[in-house]
């Protein structure tokens, strides 16, 4: 397609950046003045599950996602391991909302990452890191304070031999603050998204989460499952699920 094409235009990645700094610069009221705001959430679950869900690790996995917010601004990495604490990726997501409204936001951002594999000779095994850079523009919609609609859209770029390139579509929809009793607290997720990436790695898959937690406590549970509709990926990716504990700080 002819926007596909455009979007693999570094060009339109280096344009993605000039549009957060134009923006910055327009923004006379907003001043520096901002605290920062930290925090992070540390989990591990059955079966790791990446930034873009249909690429999971397959075992057990630990991640841990700081973030680090101020005013518009807000670095969030995420640093993934298997349960031998080996790296799996590594996520340097920078990110500036453009439009702050109660109910409506718009942001844009970029992301370095890294993701790890694992390499077995006769007598070592050697790990690789293959890097990744990628733009993203993501919509928010809020009919309420305890849901959201978001439409995002992320340009994928390998940057090392045998990395992939491609697109990434997404819609999501999330009702939080379901009460159960006068303790339990249920969070809803639906996720629809496509990929579109170099050698037979394109499809169509549906991602429902559900998050479970006990009022005044930092520990959440979590059940996720994926789904692939349709695919070109070969063995056809079918349904996995992934069980998790998570803590926030």
């Amino acid at each position: 397609m002819i926007i596909f094409r455009l979007f693999r235009n570094p060009f339109f990645i280096l344009l993605n950046l000039v549009v957060s700094a134009v923006a910055i610069s327009q923004e006379s009221t907003e001043k520096l003045s901002h605290k920062l705001k930290a925090g992070c959430n540390f989990s591990i679950n059955t079966n790791g599950i990446s930034s873009i869900p249909s690429f999971s690790l397959g075992a057990p996995a630990i991640i841990a996602v700081p973030s680090f917010t101020l005013g518009r601004f807000n670095y969030e990495p995420i640093l993934a391991y298997d349960l031998d604490i080996q790296p799996w990726f590594i996520d340097n997501w920078l990110r500036y909302k453009i439009i702050d409204r109660p109910r409506f936001e718009f942001r844009t951002g970029a992301n370095f990452s890294m993701y790890f594999s694992d390499y077995k000779l006769a007598d070592s095994t050697i790990l690789q890191g293959q890097r990744y850079w990628a733009a993203e523009f993501t919509a928010f919609y809020k009919p309420t304070g305890s849901s959201f609609i978001s439409a995002s859209y992320w340009n994928d770029n390998g940057m090392d031999p045998g990395t992939i390139t491609g697109h990434y579509l997404s819609l999501m929809a999330e009702r939080s603050e379901i009460s159960i009793g006068k303790s339990v607290i249920l969070s809803a997720n639906l996720h629809l998204f496509y990929i579109d990436y170099n050698g037979n790695n394109d499809g169509l898959f549906i991602s429902p989460k559900l998050t479970s937690s006990v009022r005044k406590l930092p520990f959440t549970m979590f059940f996720h499952a994926i789904q692939a509709i349709t695919s070109n990926i070969s063995p056809f990716p079918g349904f996995s699920w992934n069980l998790g504990l998570a803590y926030s700080i």
